[in-house]
């Protein structure tokens, strides 16, 4: 039997190699997860024969103390007398603190919107499409809770599961 000593040299600095990558990725595991927020947004609307809900789950990564980016998803549902409306998606969050109190964001949406409107004189609408969202947004904290209002640039009242391109928000992360 031969003996490639320059194949096992290779095979073991490729061992050697995952076994530091991986100690090393253990370490950064516990650093990258110290600095990994958790919530979201949650917002529910009664009104005159209308009711709204809304929840919206993320995980930002906390860079340092004015910078975050992250990633969470959307559900949401919409009924009234003569319409209802479910949306589902995946949004992409960033944020950034110019002070501890105030936290400026930008947030891209893309909602699958499914809606239906009951006619009366005839067989129901429905609809099924996607929409993109993108919001600036400014808020003010108090330890982890954030309150303000966000604005869709790209707002179409035909087409978005909002009611405005103004969206008031509270937002909790941990």
């Amino acid at each position: 039997m031969k003996v490639n000593v320059r194949q096992n040299t290779k095979i073991l600095v490729l061992v050697l190699s995952i076994i530091f990558s991986l100690q090393k990725s253990n370490a950064q595991q516990d650093d990258f997860w110290s600095n990994v927020s958790f919530g979201g947004n949650l917002g529910i609307g009664i009104g005159n024969d209308t009711f709204s809900g809304v929840i919206e789950p993320a995980a930002i990564y906390n860079f340092n103390e004015q910078f975050s980016l992250g990633a969470g998803i959307s559900f949401g549902y919409l009924e009234s007398n003569d319409y209802t409306a479910t949306n589902y998606g995946g949004r992409i969050l960033a944020f950034y603190n110019p002070l501890r109190e105030i936290q400026l964001s930008m947030e891209f949406q893309e909602m699958g919107v499914s809606r239906t409107f009951e006619i009366a004189s005839a067989e129901d609408l429905k609809e099924n499409y996607w929409y993109p969202a993108l919001f600036f947004g400014a808020g003010y904290r108090i330890g982890n809770v954030n309150v303000g209002v966000r604005y869709d640039v790209l707002y179409d009242e035909d087409k978005s599961i909002y009611g405005s391109a103004y969206v008031p928000f509270i937002g909790v992360f941990f």
